[in-house]
């Protein structure tokens, strides 16, 4: 497996101005966080990297495919992501707020790992509920999986019948 090494920044030899580096995002990443809800992707991440005498500004560019499950009839698919993101980190050493959105760096360090943010700028833009077809266009929809939902989902409402007893209680009022 790909170790997350791999995804640090070394930026303590880096001339003051714009850097470019570009990374392959793909399933060996993904399994290197145990929880992750991606499992399986196919991503380049594009960082441009502003060294300035005070901080560092990252851009990122990450485009390609995840793959995801829809949430409508359970078929894999390939969702397409297209991220933008910027993030500072600033060199100074005062402990700074945990609410703060901007990296602290200290005089040792020498180096910026970006694995973590790349992993969340992915996983936030993944849709909260995943569908492999848009606005409720089910044409890329399992039509059998959905007939046999829509079959279920039927069935269910007339078995239910009122219990007697619920009537009993309704007379109280």
């Amino acid at each position: 497996m790909k170790s997350l090494k791999t995804y640090s920044i070394p930026f303590t030899g880096l001339k003051l101005g714009k850097h470019y580096f570009e990374y392959e995002v793909n399933d060996a990443f993904f399994a290197e966080f145990e929880y992750s809800i991606v499992k399986k992707a196919n991503l380049i991440c594009k960082v441009e990297l502003d060294k300035q005498e005070t901080m560092l500004i990252l851009n990122f560019d990450i485009t390609g495919t995840v793959n995801a499950t829809c949430d409508r009839c359970l078929s894999d698919y390939l969702q397409p992501v297209d991220i933008h993101e910027q993030q500072i980190a600033r060199f100074t050493e005062e402990a700074m707020g945990e609410d703060d959105e901007i990296i602290t760096l200290g005089k040792n360090d020498h180096e910026i790992d970006i694995a973590g943010l790349i992993y969340e700028y992915v996983n936030v833009a993944l849709p909260f509920i995943a569908v492999c077809s848009n606005e409720s266009d089910t044409k890329h929809c399992d039509e059998e999986m959905l007939a046999n939902l829509n079959k279920l989902a039927a069935n269910d409402e007339q078995t239910e019948s009122i219990d007697p007893r619920w009537e009993a209680l309704k007379k109280l009022k």
